[in-house]
């Protein structure tokens, strides 16, 4: 094995908890289902024993035609799901199946459920997941083993390797494409937020996280506006509810607190979310000017070139 590939595995080992012989480049020579004569698949594997699928894709429709379409390979026993995170858990739970073919989107939710996958990966025994795709896109594959899932297949794939991808996630290995590899590869140079859950929730909402992510690449509130699409105002609102949720009360514990930098104490249950409006402080009392800065000054932050990130000591940045 060349030396650069193995690397490659060493990296993907730490990043899904796989013993490095489990990774590699080329998936076993297992045989595909022959679609057109399901009774020639069932007299070839009538001596291997099958493998429990579970399927949930994102409506009942589709999940009924993924389920049928694999059923039709003898070496699946296939499970059909509902397509809510509830059914899934609790059929996972009581048919314990080995692999787990599950879409990123469920129902009509709309934002990828990744949560979903690491409660799956909480099971005992644990099932291996791989995280159906409408698109190979860089954030939902990196999410995607991040969340714990043994690989990710891109619905633009043809459907015939679905069948070698849940072979060889079943063997323990990792289905990527090589584009997707690279993918997790960049990630890793990267800096890793702190994983802001508590008692078996969210601490925070995904766009939160978002405003988190932005303000940890020392991105001004302008910035992060101008990125996610909002006005300054509201991520003023989003940085005053984030430093409530996490018990900070500047940008810069934030930033520590998400690299996993500093302990700061832990928060008690977040009250009632009331957003600060601009010109008010969270106690609602009236702010002017530069006053709003509390007389900030610029504190630097680690970045991961090296350089510093200057970060002003408030949400007004």
């Amino acid at each position: 094995m060349a030396k650069g590939f193995s690397v490659s595995y060493i990296i993907m080992a730490h990043l899904t908890g796989l013993p490095n012989s489990a990774l590699s480049k080329t998936p076993p020579a297992n045989p595909v289902a022959n679609t057109n004569n399901p009774a020639a698949n069932t007299n070839a594997n009538t001596n291997k024993e099958q493998v429990r699928v579970l399927a949930a894709d994102s409506n009942a429709m589709s999940t009924q035609l993924l389920v049928e379409a694999l059923a039709r390979d003898a070496q699946f026993q296939m499970i059909e799901a509902a397509s809510s995170g509830a059914s899934i858990l609790q059929l996972t739970k009581r048919e314990k199946p080995h692999v787990v073919v599950l879409s990123v989107k469920l129902g009509e939710n709309s934002s990828p459920n990744f949560e979903l996958v690491r409660d799956l990966r909480a099971q005992s025994p644990s099932p291996r997941v791989i995280v159906l795709l409408d698109a190979s896109e860089r954030a939902a594959v990196i999410e995607a083993f991040r969340a714990g899932a043994s690989g990710v297949f891109c619905r633009t794939e043809p459907f015939r390797l679905l069948a070698k991808c849940i072979q060889c996630v079943h063997a323990g290995q990792v289905w990527a494409s090589s584009s997707q590899l690279q993918y997790v590869l960049e990630a890793l140079n990267k800096p890793t937020l702190a994983n802001f859950h508590r008692n078996g929730g969210s601490l925070l909402s995904a766009r939160e996280m978002d405003v988190v992510r932005c303000v940890a690449e020392g991105l001004t509130n302008r910035e992060v506006a101008q990125r996610l699409s909002l006005t300054e105002h509201t991520i003023k609102n989003y940085l005053f509810r984030i430093f409530d949720k996490l018990g900070v009360s500047s940008r810069v514990e934030v930033v520590l607190y998400a690299l996993g930098s500093v302990s700061t104490h832990s928060p008690s249950a977040p009250s009632a979310e009331k957003p600060a409006r601009e010109g008010h402080d969270r106690n609602g009392r009236a702010q002017d000017g530069q006053a709003h800065e509390r007389q900030a000054r610029p504190v630097a932050v680690p970045s991961k070139s090296g350089g510093a990130i200057p970060i002003r000591k408030t949400a007004s940045s």
